[in-house]
């Protein structure tokens, strides 16, 4: 699988339109981490740590990294980004572990890397249907399940609203299993490289 990166019709005007003068482009949902905790409390039951008020996001994502649980930082840039956002980053980090995956888990990786590019809602009820009827739930089947809940309706005949903590919540998961599943002596170091991919989303353009 080649590296995929999100980049849809407004991204592209802002790379193809240089000459003209563009607003900053930002991947996250809120101005602060602060904001984050305020506006959605299901982050403060994952991690340790609570940012202040005046603190950028890039600054607590590096003083997460260098805490005792610098799992925090997998957990709050699943949260801070949006969700299609978050999700690339979610898919790099499967992708650059370099595991070996079952033939289900690379399909599913197609799949999420398929709704990035061309992010529909058949594309992402097919990820949706496909990590449902998963029999295990690996890393890539929390991606599949994160693109599913990220945004409008549920199923094509079940109108309801997904709260809004659901994708955040299995981008983490997908991020921290396949962590879990390191040796022991590679975690320190695929955390860190997780969360050197994770700090470019911090980084207004």
């Amino acid at each position: 699988m080649g590296k995929v990166f999100p980049m849809d019709s407004e991204t592209q005007d802002i790379t193809l339109d240089a000459d003209k003068t563009q607003p900053p482009v930002s991947a996250l949902r809120f101005d602060t981490p602060f904001e984050l905790y305020a506006q959605i409390p299901h982050v403060k039951q994952l991690t340790q740590h609570r940012p202040e008020q005046d603190e950028d996001a890039l600054d607590y994502l590096l003083r997460l990294r260098a805490s005792t649980t610098p799992e925090d930082a997998v957990t709050f840039t699943a949260f801070a980004a949006v969700p299609k956002m978050a999700i690339w980053w979610a898919y790099e980090c499967l992708r650059l572990a370099g595991e070996e995956m079952s033939q289900a888990d690379r399909e599913m990786m197609e799949l999420v890397a398929n709704w990035t590019t061309f992010p529909g809602n058949e594309n992402r009820y097919r990820t949706m249907q496909a990590a449902l009827y998963a029999p295990v739930a690996t890393p890539a089947v929390y991606l599949g399940l994160a693109v599913g809940w990220s945004g409008g309706a549920i199923a094509p005949n079940d109108p309801a609203p997904v709260p809004v903590h659901r994708t955040p919540r299995a981008i983490s998961s997908a991020v921290l299993s396949c962590l879990a599943h390191s040796e022991l002596n590679q975690r320190s170091v695929r955390l860190a490289r997780f969360i050197e991919q994770a700090s470019a989303l911090f980084r207004v353009f």
